[in-house]
């Protein structure tokens, strides 16, 4: 996928240093259980390698166009939601980028190609409550909570936006 400002490419290998700076960093991780490890961003990136094969998506590696740097991921994966399967759009970025939209526009153009690509009527965000950036990364795409679960035994609210809606 390609923004004006991004390249959503599919995940090689040696992008294991650089997703490590995002997924490894104790400030960007903080809502989730513990910043990664490097095996654990290794096997982040096989996670998303075998969704491609799987599902013929997943999350991608976010490159700025303007130095090739890869500054994130985002993209869509499966996940299960209280036992049905749901398509998620997620999203990572490096602190250095932060506060400068980069998360919405790769957002936005996930969301755009499940919809032209997926037959699904809606695509989901699973966010913790207190993680208001990515909250309101999922409100700028056009979601709003649809309901609140408890996933490996954190709270997290299901945002959802409909194909009609977006």
């Amino acid at each position: 996928l390609e923004t004006e400002r991004l390249l959503l490419r599919e995940f090689v290998e040696e992008d294991i240093d650089d997703l490590l700076e995002v997924l490894g960093d104790p400030d960007a991780m903080r809502y989730y259980p513990h910043p990664f490890s490097r095996e654990e961003v290794a096997g982040w990136i096989d996670w998303g390698r075998r969704s491609y094969a799987e599902n013929g998506f997943g999350l991608w590696a976010l490159v700025l166009k303007e130095s090739t740097e890869v500054i994130g991921d985002c993209g869509l994966i499966v996940q299960d939601v209280e036992g049905e399967r749901l398509v998620e759009v997620g999203y990572h970025l490096k602190r250095s980028h932060w506060h400068r939209g980069l998360a919405t526009e790769a957002a936005r153009a996930s969301c755009n190609h499940a919809f032209q690509i997926l037959p699904v009527d809606f695509v989901i965000a699973l966010v913790r409550p207190e993680n208001q950036p990515s909250a309101a990364v999922a409100e700028r795409v056009g979601m709003q909570v649809w309901k609140s679960v408890d996933r490996k035994g954190m709270l997290h609210f299901v945002y959802r936006v409909g194909r009609e809606e977006f």
